[in-house]
């Protein structure tokens, strides 16, 4: 993936199909058209759908391919290449209804997912529905990227120089001893961030591969294995260090090569020690792709990782669907033949894969500074009817969290949204996220504005104490709440901090998310440096703040400053048509 493209590795299994409903996230696609030139009206069509992190090179070499006038069998191909996230597509096909599903998008004859994972998905929902498989095979690979542990260079290096460890070892990290069983305790404690399982292909399989791990083997992983006291007790042990979770690796990514640029002073440098991720994606960001400024190579390099017991590879199937008929077959073998060629395996190193055998580059290898090829092996996918087992399960073995929600009801939240308020769009949509939130999650509710008749002293009101999530008292409570007055946002925020500190757990991740549709007008606090410096994050009892900025006279500037310095993060809904889909990545941090 290029600086200007963003992953949208989306995995949403059928237990959670009800995120979506909510999900509604844009299917950036790449349109490939037939270059100018010789008459090529007789050629096959051939429709091709690709996972958007490598959409736009895949369209790249099909315009590469079409110029080259290839034959097979006295015919030539046109190819034309869309991008759509690997679950949209997955989920188009399963339904039997493409375009119904996808009508902007073309009905494709090849597909290219992230993952074998969707393959075995698909086939899994055919068996389940009673139709054909669509994707019964193995399928080859057009490149690979492995998981790997991405590290600052000089706590990775600490952590090699202890030999080959394994992903309890390095992930579980020495308990709440942290680094200080390193000899540098003024590190803290260890925390790493990784993929929403629910949500991205990554994420998945890093959840995957820390069930391996636990087992011990790197194939035939089981339902019955998932059932062990044993492994849940070692895949909780590993979730207990995640600093928050992602719905896309890139956002992290993104927001530690900001950091990086701001120095040893940003707190979003100093909040997590590892990310697990794809290598592809730990290459772009030493590479300074991922960088606000393009090309500008991060201070602090990462480093990868490899746990001793092996790692999960993301295989990118070339997979011929059964909608092909016999000539595209034919044209969709030879631009697999194409795209396997040398020119265009190294086009795919070039942007950090490793090629179609799954061999590294030199300059992939020096880049993430991975250490010898030899020591990296790889675990089997796991049948997909485990896949589902597992992400049944971490929901209840994943960290839980202490939420805050603070919603502006100042008056501007009366303006219209068509034919609703602000309020009822913006409620509606934080009720529907928080209700995806784990029953064991512990929930608060405050409102905010500036003081009131109904409010007097202070400019927010605790409208549920931090207790058990209950659905139909947060609902009632929500909805009921009365819009007026202006907005006490920095008051709030610091308030809110505070509050989260003093009932701060060391076992779950410690939020305040604000919820606003403007910018701070209240004179009494006005300093945004001051309350900066109130929330800069604690690495020993950290409480991240996670904004939504809805409607465009948020400031988003400020939001983004905020969410900063506590090394939590900004969600941009100034577009009240996004609410829905910024609400559902907030949830997926918890």
């Amino acid at each position: 993936m290029t600086a200007g493209q963003r992953s949208a590795r989306t995995w949403l299994p059928y237990p959670v199909a009800v995120v979506a409903g909510l999900a509604v996230i844009a299917a950036a696609y790449v349109i490939v058209r037939p270059a100018p030139g010789a008459d090529r009206s007789g050629c096959v069509a051939l429709e091709v759908n690709s996972s958007t992190e490598k959409a736009a090179l895949v369209g790249q070499l099909a315009a590469r391919y079409n110029a080259a006038d290839r034959r097979f069998g006295g015919r030539c191909a046109e190819v034309t290449v869309h991008g759509l996230n690997s679950g949209k597509a997955m989920e188009a096909l399963a339904a039997g209804n493409w375009s119904g599903r996808q009508p902007t998008v073309p009905a494709p004859q090849v597909w290219l997912p992230t993952s074998s994972l969707w393959t075995g998905r698909l086939r899994l929902l055919d068996e389940q529905a009673g139709r054909a498989a669509q994707t019964p095979d193995r399928y080859p690979s057009i490149a690979n990227s492995p998981l790997v542990i991405a590290m600052p260079l000089e706590k990775g290096e600490l952590v090699r120089q202890r030999g080959r460890l394994g992903w309890a070892d390095i992930l579980g990290l020495s308990g709440d001893a942290g680094w200080a069983a390193f000899g540098r305790p003024e590190w803290g404690r260890f925390t790493f961030g990784k993929d929403n399982p629910n949500l991205s292909t990554s994420g998945l399989a890093a959840t995957i591969a820390t069930y391996y791990a636990a087992v011990r083997r790197a194939s035939d992983l089981t339902k019955a294995d998932l059932a062990k006291p044993a492994v849940t007790q070692f895949v909780r042990r590993i979730e207990a260090n995640v600093s928050h979770y992602s719905d896309d690796s890139v956002d992290l990514l993104r927001d530690l090569a900001e950091a990086d640029l701001g120095g040893a002073g940003d707190a979003r440098a100093r909040d997590m020690s590892a990310i697990v991720v794809q290598e592809e994606l730990l290459y772009q960001y030493n590479e300074g792709q991922l960088s606000p400024i393009p090309g500008q190579k991060p201070r602090v390099p990462l480093v990868a990782v490899h746990p001793s017991e092996g790692t999960f590879n993301l295989d990118h199937p070339y997979v011929v669907l059964p909608s092909a008929d016999q000539a595209q077959q034919a044209a969709a073998q030879d631009f697999l033949a194409f795209l396997q060629d040398d020119p265009q395996q190294r086009s795919f190193t070039d942007l950090g894969f490793r090629d179609h055998e799954r061999r590294a580059s030199d300059a992939l290898v020096a880049a993430v500074r991975g250490g010898p090829e030899g020591q990296l092996t790889y675990f089997d996918p796991p049948a997909p009817e485990v896949v589902d087992a597992i992400l049944r399960g971490w929901s209840t073995l994943r960290k839980k969290a202490n939420i805050l929600l603070a919603v502006d009801t100042s008056g501007s939240m009366n303006a219209r949204v068509g034919g609703r308020t602000r309020f009822q769009v913006a409620t509606t949509a934080a009720d529907r996220a928080v209700g995806l939130l784990n029953s064991a999650d512990r929930v608060a509710l405050w409102s905010f504005s500036s003081e009131t008749d109904q409010r007097r002293g202070k400019p927010y009101s605790e409208e549920i104490r931090l207790g058990p999530y209950d659905r139909a008292a947060f609902t009632r409570r929500l909805t009921g709440l009365r819009v007026g007055g202006n907005t006490a946002l920095y008051a709030t925020v610091r308030a809110a901090h505070r509050r989260l500190l003093d009932n701060h757990d060391p076992d779950r991740i410690n939020a305040v998310v604000v919820l606003t549709d403007g910018k701070n007008e209240y004179p009494r606090d006005n300093d945004l440096d001051r309350l900066l410096a109130d929330i800069e994050l604690d690495p020993n009892r950290p409480v991240k703040v996670f904004c939504v900025a809805f409607d465009r006279e948020s400031d988003l500037a400020a939001l983004d400053r905020i969410a900063g310095a506590s090394a939590g993060k900004a969600f941009d809904a100034t577009d009240p048509a996004t609410i829905d889909e910024a609400f559902v990545k907030l949830v997926s941090s918890f």
